[in-house]
């Protein structure tokens, strides 16, 4: 018994751990995009970029982003609402690798789907495996609410979402020379 004692706690100090890092890092990214904090561009530079993604209007999509990023990584950070952080960062990836990196090949070095994939793998495994024991779910007890069933449904409806917006996107046609 001690040691399924020892191994529950190292793995909800393990969870904490990359919860931590990975769900602060995503709200600071996402800050960079609604606040322009950490050198970011604010909502103003990043409507620009998404504008030329052909999402318009881009403001508006640029607000999304970063609301998702921002709101998904502190879920994570905090370990509450199970699999809807997570979902939110997966939401975002799969937008991120379909309008920009995935014509770029693998590798980061590239600008290919390296980095958000990454990231959106990390996403789905924190959604499956759950928060841990040192989270605001285990703490307030909705923890048993996430079944497998209803974490996998969760992160289909962020899948979905990104899809939507994929599909909502009218990029810019090459102006003849």
């Amino acid at each position: 018994m001690h040691a399924i004692t020892q191994d529950l706690t190292a793995l909800g100090l393990g969870l904490l751990a990359v919860r931590l890092v990975f769900g602060l890092m995503m709200a600071a990214h996402g800050a960079q995009k609604l606040f322009g904090w950490f050198g970011g561009y604010g909502l103003a530079g990043t409507g620009g970029f998404m504008e030329s993604l052909g999402f318009r209007p881009g403001r508006l999509f640029a607000a999304v982003v970063g609301l998702a990023e921002f709101t998904g990584g502190l879920l994570v950070a905090l370990g509450l609402l199970g699999p809807v952080g997570p979902a939110l960062v997966v939401s975002v990836m799969v937008v991120a690798i379909g309008s920009v990196h995935w014509k770029n090949g693998v590798f980061a070095a590239t600008n290919g789907v390296e980095l958000p994939l990454l990231v959106a793998t990390a996403s789905v495994a924190l959604a499956l495996t759950g928060s841990g024991q040192y989270a605001l779910d285990a703490l307030l007890g909705p923890s048993t609410l996430w079944t497998p069933a209803l974490s996998a449904a969760v992160l289909g409806v962020g899948i979905l979402g990104g899809v939507v917006n994929l599909a909502a996107r009218r990029p810019v046609a090459a102006k003849a020379s």
